[in-house]
């Protein structure tokens, strides 16, 4: 059964969205074996994962933040409505923050937000106030879910003390035994811009101002 589009306040909630009664107060991290750990929590494929709890809906919804276990990426759920995205002859449906004067931009985009369909995107494009109209829509051939996003640790006393902002490490980087991970990071190949409305191929224009 596919979730329901929640609203709050007239506004649609995105199916990623924390609310507020699904955060958990972060518990004690310790050094165990020469990696972060949290008392009674496994990693996960090797990382560690920030807790949350499955209360959707329940609170007041977070806009600017990602709610990690309902992130969609490896299932290519739609961020808005949490449906499985179609795919076409160019791949599955994303919004991308537009870099159009970056390099080779948007092949080998990494991002942290999962794929978004053709329905919801001008949704999604409305919702993310900071970069309204700086968006481009996308066709994505190939996703390689091969990093994670979150905190860096170094070990510290009484407990072990972040380092700098959050940053996306790989698969194989040493390093990830000392992160709180937050969400995926999926680097995107075969990527084609396309038009929003139509879905069809549409030429680069420069990013507005």
């Amino acid at each position: 059964m596919s979730p329901t589009l929640l609203k709050h306040k007239g506004r649609p909630v995105p199916y990623i969205a924390p609310w507020s009664a699904e955060y958990v107060p972060l518990p004690r991290l310790m050094v165990v074996a020469g990696m972060l750990a949290i008392k009674g929590q496994r990693r996960a494929a090797g990382t560690l994962w920030r807790p949350w709890l499955d209360k959707r809906g329940a609170g007041e919804p977070d806009y600017g933040d990602v709610h990690g276990p309902r992130q969609c990426m490896l299932r290519m759920l739609c961020q808005v409505c949490g449906v499985p995205v179609a795919r076409d002859q160019l791949g599955w449906p994303w919004l991308l923050e537009a870099h159009r004067g970056d390099g080779v931009w948007p092949e080998r985009e990494v991002t942290t937000h999962p794929p978004t369909c053709e329905q919801c995107q001008p949704v999604a494009q409305a919702q993310c106030r900071p970069n309204r109209g700086r968006f481009a829509s996308v066709r994505v051939g190939q996703v390689l879910a091969d990093g994670v996003y979150g905190q860096l640790f170094r070990p510290g006393t009484p407990r072990p003390v972040p380092i700098g902002r959050k940053r996306t490490l790989y698969a194989g980087d040493p390093q990830l035994r000392w992160m709180l991970a937050g969400q995926m990071a999926a680097t995107l190949l075969d990527v084609t811009v396309v038009d929003m409305h139509t879905q069809k191929p549409a030429a680069l224009r420069a990013a507005a101002p």
